[in-house]
């Protein structure tokens, strides 16, 4: 795995991106690193914050619960917890609530009994095309516990 730490018109550039797309103000960071885990993906620490980067895409790594719960989130039955932790998209029948949300943004999903985040995807469909669903995917399951990026990300520490 390479590391390196990035410059200062890097670190602002990406803040900016981030903040774009989640609509979160980050305030200013100093010594962001980027760790290259996989030729597909990043990890992106500094001052105890993770950032996950698959592609294009930027989320919250699973562990930072603070960050994960400015998201929208979906609650997901006892059900649905084995197949999102081996990677399944997440499919309306196993969907006990949730929060509003648009299409193609970042949801966090949530277990019921114990309330903790299990995994963070994509939404397929808005949150009101979900009201009137009876089956089909809601998440499209980018990061969930156990996935080859917690596992690495368990060994990267700020």
């Amino acid at each position: 795995m390479k590391s390196n730490l990035i410059s200062k018109s890097e670190t602002t550039a990406l803040l900016k991106t981030i903040s774009e797309r989640w609509g979160i103000d980050f305030p200013k960071i100093k010594n962001v690193k980027v760790h290259q885990i996989f030729d597909d993906a990043q990890i992106i620490t500094a001052n105890g914050m993770k950032i996950l980067k698959v592609g294009d895409d930027y989320m919250p790594f699973l562990s930072e619960t603070e960050t994960l719960q400015k998201f929208p989130s979906v609650t997901v039955d006892v059900g649905a917890i084995k197949f999102m932790c081996k990677g399944a998209n997440l499919m309306r029948p196993g969907i006990l609530k949730f929060s509003e949300f648009e299409k193609d943004k970042i949801v966090c999903i949530v277990e019921e009994s114990h309330h903790k985040f299990i995994a963070i995807g994509k939404s397929t469909v808005s949150s009101t095309e979900v009201e009137g669903m009876k089956k089909g995917e809601v998440v499209k399951n980018i990061h969930y516990i156990s996935d080859r990026f917690w596992e690495t990300g368990k060994t990267i520490y700020d």
